[in-house]
């Protein structure tokens, strides 16, 4: 298993709201979570197959910016 960090744009219920398709729907994602409180909005990927690029993209698609850490 890998596990990618990223720091993102997302920044409240709402928005993971809007996210939570996206990356759901992305095959080999086993688990995900958003860290709200933080100011740097990391977003935690727990995956067996999908890549980073592959999270950015589904991310971007929702509408929010994305890098990696």
């Amino acid at each position: 298993m890998n596990e990618f960090k990223f720091n993102t744009t997302i920044k409240c219920a709402g928005c993971i709201e809007k996210v939570k398709p996206s990356l759901d729907g992305l095959e080999g994602v086993e688990s995900w979570e958003v860290d709200i409180l933080n100011p740097k909005k990391p977003l935690t990927v727990k995956t067996g197959t999908a890549t980073s690029e592959q999270i950015v993209r589904a991310v971007q698609g929702a509408g929010f910016e994305i890098e990696r850490v």
